[in-house]
């Protein structure tokens, strides 16, 4: 087994970016951690981290390894839970990376379920709107939003995201309310920096069969979503946001939503995964959960 606790060492260095974090993780002193490492990395002939004073960071081969090693020590969890008869209560933990406002208001109720569950689960969520990588972060799942750039990951999607129009009444009643696209170009506006990339979110309509993009002249951007609502509810324009942002807001009357004819189609949301190999109970646990939301939407 003194192979295995050499990969396992790796992985977890891996996953936690140090090997002082990692050594806390397993219970050992970090120069032990950081021996063992070394011993796998003359074993293999290959260079496994790029090391600085304050952390490591995978090189090419070490990348390689270590999705090859997340199968093998997850297969190895699940083996014994099967031996100790345990295969159907998941167990360990759940690491998740999920856009910011998404993750706080439909993931983290689900989440919740699961914990208050299954006693044996831990969870690490990261909400961040950023893209994380997956094998470099040691994550099992990544919430993506839109259409899916990276062929290698694995995708499922399991939940849809509809972007509205919205406005303050005031704004509307003192500046007229929207009828057909070209009105638009009329208003105040309210657009989205993405923070994965720094550009400006283009407005999506729907014309006929047709969906348009727009770039409106705008007074005020902002880089995240519950900002353009505040913006939005301080009268300061017309804003394009998730619906499930201004739920709330819309029932009670705070907003209005404008040219709902003219909506885009649904962006999907999937569940992504560094493979569909070996994909430990917890992880299945979670992906069917994923499921059983988007069956309640479809229903």
């Amino acid at each position: 087994m003194s192979g295995l606790q050499q990969f396992l060492a790796f992985a977890q260095t891996a996953r936690c970016g140090s090997f002082a974090a990692a050594a806390r993780d397993l219970g050992q002193a970090p120069s032990t951690l950081a021996k063992s490492v070394a011993r796998l990395e003359v074993q293999l002939g290959v260079k496994l981290f790029h090391r600085t004073t304050r952390q490591v960071s995978l090189t090419p081969d070490g990348e390689r390894l270590y999705r090859r090693c997340e199968r093998v020590l997850a297969e190895v969890d699940d083996l014994q839970a099967e031996a100790a008869g345990s295969r159907a209560l998941p167990s360990g933990t759940i690491r998740i990376d999920a856009p910011i406002a998404y993750g706080r208001r439909t993931l983290m109720p689900l989440l919740a379920r699961l914990l208050h569950q299954h006693p044996q689960l831990q969870l690490d969520l990261r909400l961040q709107d950023a893209y994380a990588d997956l094998v470099r972060d040691g994550l099992d799942v990544a919430i993506r939003i839109g259409v899916l750039q990276d062929s290698r990951l694995v995708a499922r999607r399991f939940d849809w995201q509809q972007l509205v129009f919205v406005a303050s009444p005031g704004y509307l009643q003192a500046h007229g309310t929207p009828q057909r696209i070209e009105d638009l170009s009329g208003h105040a506006t309210v657009v989205f920096r993405m923070p994965s990339s720094g550009r400006l979110r283009p407005w999506q309509l729907r014309e006929g069969r047709r969906v348009v993009e727009l770039h409106p002249a705008h007074r005020v951007q902002v880089n995240d979503g519950d900002g353009m609502v505040a913006a939005a509810l301080q009268g300061l324009g017309l804003i394009q946001i998730p619906d499930y942002m201004v739920a709330d807001a819309l029932a009670a009357g705070q907003l209005v939503e404008v040219l709902a004819d003219k909506r885009p189609p649904p962006m999907p949301i999937s569940a992504v995964l560094p493979s569909a190999r070996m994909v430990p109970p917890r992880v299945r646990l979670l992906l069917e959960s994923l499921q059983r939301l988007r069956e309640g939407r479809d229903a």
